[in-house]
């Protein structure tokens, strides 16, 4: 949701930004006091971030491994259900899930393990019959952790709505609850990094039972066709995702509404908090309340402002973490700097002839949902002069203190035994430091350049052919025969209406810096060849031809193909496209025909099907505008 469709509330009047550079020594200092949290591997686990009860009864004749749980879902099954079985796990231990039936008899057996941390098993009986299945993860040289699911043979009467809030709270959220939350993250948008999937919309990954182990678990057929909608923008998906966990949980859930007080001089700032013991409206039945909250409530309130906050600032919905191999877990949400937000799904350790890699989610302007490859061109960062922080963030803590609702300030959540990870360090240099530091917790181990040039250029691939989707939803849309508006000024950038759903500046900016990267690598090995492996004995002159040499053959080599105007094919050179960027600058309105938005020359065949132009009150704007697509910058929103 744009914040052009928002009225701002008054807020106290703009601090005056400080440096992070400057500010990065406080959070040192206090991490040196603060007690160290429970990472993967450790052999110690502090008994206070020892969990509470799974959902569902454990058994008796089940010891407590360490660090492990496990959960049954739906929360009351029923007979010819499904019967979800999830074990998580902070440290990377040999287990195996096994489900028995009501008569005893094994019904499942599966030791595959995902993720890392947190670290998950699943198992599912898609078919149950009415009586008791027990499930038992067998952790080696270990206890067993034990759930059971009774399932009847007709559903229980609905639970009445409280009409005094959107949910009740009856768990809380610990180490246990963030492992489960990032292991339903992993599974809902699990990916290889060489097939990244896309949706049209958020809901279209939650109706599938096969991705969401939450799946209609509150038996409302919540997920089912006729359930709730949803359909976030960029800003909206990590909220979206932490509420509907929380609801289905029954999880405490805050929310605050952040303005932008002083575009480019100070940080947005977060005023009104919002929670889920908001009193909902009376009379109306649990969908209808919980589809209104996100689709206006939450979604009115969530912008890409509410990330952007200051590093140091306590009152915020997100928090800076330090930069690791355990940090960097499904659920955390990176914000770049002009606005755009992606949350983090899977991470790939690194082997020996692969970088580890992270993969991430994003919704875009049409409801999209599509996974993306973590890398220079999609992670856009720098250090703002307005003293507003991007980077890797996680949601703060939520706690019950009564009958409200709070989060934990950033002392609290460094101190905390199951968090600890507030940290400055993204911020402790520049742009090339930042990207450093979380290349060196993807990749620990000093990668061949050829290896890593490879992999950028397998990165800008799979970006320009999301791109040919993106054009061709907004072809599709042009084919009405109707004009889309354009704005002017910054707000090209974030607006509302179809240019938000079809226009591609901010893709495009992206683009643009992601060809940049790519060609701009031989030379960055030259800036910082202690980061890689290079020959031995070898000049840097002759290392530079040779990855020039092997840059070009690999754009030379791939293509894509996008539908021209007139329905035909036309397919595209890599090595075209990156000698198109002064074309590219001027790329993103989708009233110019294809062609135009692919940078087709003039006059030539590529581009004989065009027939539709952008108007010249459009062109004079766009014109005005390409000092920042040139730049590579894009002004604050």
């Amino acid at each position: 949701m744009s914040p052009a469709e928002r009225s701002p509330q008054p807020l106290p009047a703009p601090r005056a930004a400080v440096p992070l550079r400057l500010v990065a020594a406080a959070a040192a200092v206090l991490a040196a006091f603060a007690p160290r949290p429970a990472l993967a591997g450790d052999d110690t686990w502090p008994a206070a971030t020892r969990f509470g009860t799974p959902l569902s009864h454990t058994s008796t004749r089940c010891g407590d491994p360490r660090g492990v749980s496990l959960y049954a879902f739906p929360e009351h099954p029923i007979e010819g259900g499904p019967v979800r079985f999830v074990g998580v796990s902070e440290y990377p231990r040999d287990a195996t899930l096994i489900i028995e039936g009501p008569d005893g008899e094994r019904v499942a057996q599966s030791s595959e393990r995902k993720g890392g941390p947190p670290y998950s098993w699943y198992l599912e009986v898609p078919l149950a019959r009415p009586g008791s299945y027990h499930a038992r993860l067998a952790v080696s040289g270990d206890a067993q952790a034990c759930a059971s699911a009774d399932v009847d043979a007709e559903g229980p009467p609905l639970r009445p709505r409280s009409s005094q809030s959107l949910w009740p709270v009856e768990r809380a959220w610990d180490r246990d609850t963030e492992n489960l939350y990032s292991a339903w993250v992993e599974r809902l948008f699990d990916a290889s990094p060489d097939d990244l999937p896309s949706w049209k919309s958020l809901h279209a990954v939650t109706r599938d039972p096969s991705r969401n182990f939450l799946q209609d678990s509150l038996g409302l057929g919540e997920d089912s066709e006729g359930g709730i909608t949803l359909q976030p923008d960029c800003a909206d998906l990590p909220y979206f995702l932490r509420a509907y966990f929380s609801w289905k949980l029954r999880l405490p859930f805050i929310y605050s509404k952040c303005y932008s007080q002083a575009q480019g001089k100070t940080p947005p700032v977060c005023g009104e908090s919002r929670s889920n013991l908001d009193a909902a409206p009376a009379g109306k039945e649990t969908l209808s309340v919980v589809q209104r909250f996100f689709s206006r409530n939450l979604a009115d309130a969530a912008q890409s402002a509410s990330g952007r906050t200051a590093a140091m600032d306590d009152h915020t919905d997100v928090y800076p973490i330090r930069i690791g191999a355990d940090t960097l877990r499904p659920g955390v949400v990176y914000i770049d700097p002009y606005g755009h937000v992606l949350v983090v799904v899977k991470r790939f350790e690194q082997t020996r002839t692969a970088s580890g890699i992270l993969l991430a989610v994003d919704a875009q302007p049409d409801n999209t949902v599509a996974v993306k490859r973590y890398w220079r061109g999609n992670f856009l960062f720098v250090v703002a002069d307005d003293g507003s922080a991007p980077g890797f963030k996680r949601f703060r803590p939520v706690v019950s203190e009564g009958n409200s609702l709070r989060t934990l300030d950033n002392s609290e959540i460094l101190s905390h035994p199951a968090y600890g990870d507030f940290s400055l360090d993204q911020y402790a240099g520049d742009a090339d430091a930042f990207y450093d530091l979380v290349d060196g917790a993807l990749s620990p181990m000093r990668r061949p350049a050829r290896q890593v040039l490879l992999e950028l250029v397998d990165s800008l691939e799979q970006q320009v052919n999301q791109r040919v989707e993106s054009v061709q939803s907004g072809e599709d849309y042009m084919r009405k025969g109707t004009t889309v508006p354009m704005p002017s000024g910054a707000t090209i950038f974030q607006t509302v209406g179809p240019w938000e759903d079809y226009a591609t500046p901010s893709r495009d900016l992206r683009m643009l810096i992601a060809i940049d990267v790519v060609q701009g690598f031989p030379d960055a090995v030259m800036r910082r060849p202690q980061q890689f492996l290079l020959d031995r004995g070898r000049s840097a002159a002759s290392i530079h031809r040779e990855l020039e040499d092997m840059l070009a053959d690999e754009l030379e080599r791939r293509s894509f193909t996008y539908t021209r105007s007139d329905g035909t094919p036309w397919r595209m050179k890599l090595s075209e496209l990156a000698s198109r960027t002064d074309a590219l600058e001027m790329a993103y309105n989708p009233n110019d025909c294809v062609e135009t938005r692919w940078g087709a020359p003039g006059e030539s065949v590529e581009s004989m099907p065009c027939h539709r132009h952008a108007s010249a009150e459009q062109l004079r704007l766009m014109r005005e505008a390409r000092d920042w697509f040139h730049t590579r910058t894009r002004p604050a929103t």
